[in-house]
């Protein structure tokens, strides 16, 4: 009777193996999944380096925040109808962002997308008294602590074709900086204002005009770049 008892006992052992050996065959892992995990065939995680870190913003139902960017707003994404947002009027880089229901408690986000191809990333969360009402979002170009920060990236309109908007802004940049005048004799000047083309430059489909303008009786000058795809 005990070895019938021990044979049946190695019998279930061996078939509760096989059974776990079958259901757990590097597919299906053996743990609960996260909902991070849940995806449908094969995928693969995204690395840490290519994730848009985002911004911590408070907004409340009673007062408005203010985001000011260095470009103006193209493109704006909001998570939910728990907050509104919009441009200021008259102000192209200024975003208007408030609470549309009082103490909502799950956490939204906001993507906004400016002209010069900058991409700014909010995640966005009530709170009764929000501390930073006036928000200054600083130029993805500049520098901080020896680094890029983390909004760049290359965002391409279809208005400049195949080139990214941060080398179109670096180019003008480069342009306006030496202000060299290659282009002489090709100008305009009537009703006290004079108009002269400065320069001309190609590079990837685009056409840069370097031009200036003044003014003859104050002898104000102003230099205006502006890139045309051909």
């Amino acid at each position: 009777m005990k070895k019938f008892i021990l044979s049946m006992a190695m019998l279930a052992m061996v078939g509760a193996t096989a059974t776990a050996q079958e259901n757990n065959d590097g597919l299906t892992p053996s743990r609960p999944l996260t909902s991070g995990e849940l995806f449908q065939g094969m995928s693969r995680a995204i690395p840490t380096g290519r994730v848009v870190l985002p911004y911590g913003l408070d907004v409340t139902f009673d007062k408005t925040v203010h985001l000011i960017f260095p470009s103006a707003i193209r493109y704006v994404d909001l998570g939910s109808q728990n907050i509104i947002a919009g441009k200021a009027e008259d102000a192209e880089n200024v975003l208007r962002v408030k609470a549309s229901v009082k103490d909502f408690e799950t956490e939204t986000n906001m993507s906004v997308i400016c002209e010069d191809g900058s991409f700014y990333a909010f995640n966005v969360k009530y709170a009764d008294e929000p501390e930073k009402l006036s928000i200054e979002m600083k130029d993805f170009l500049s520098t901080t602590e020896g680094r890029l920060p983390s909004n760049r990236s290359d965002i391409y309109f279809k208005e400049l074709g195949n080139e990214s908007p941060v080398l179109v802004k670096l180019m003008m940049q480069t342009i306006y900086q030496n202000d060299k005048r290659t282009i002489k004799h090709i100008g305009a000047q009537q009703f006290g204002m004079k108009f002269l083309l400065r320069g001309l430059y190609a590079h990837n489909g685009l056409l840069y005009f370097h031009t200036r303008m003044e003014t003859v009786q104050t002898c104000r000058t102003q230099w205006i770049l502006s890139p045309l795809r051909w």
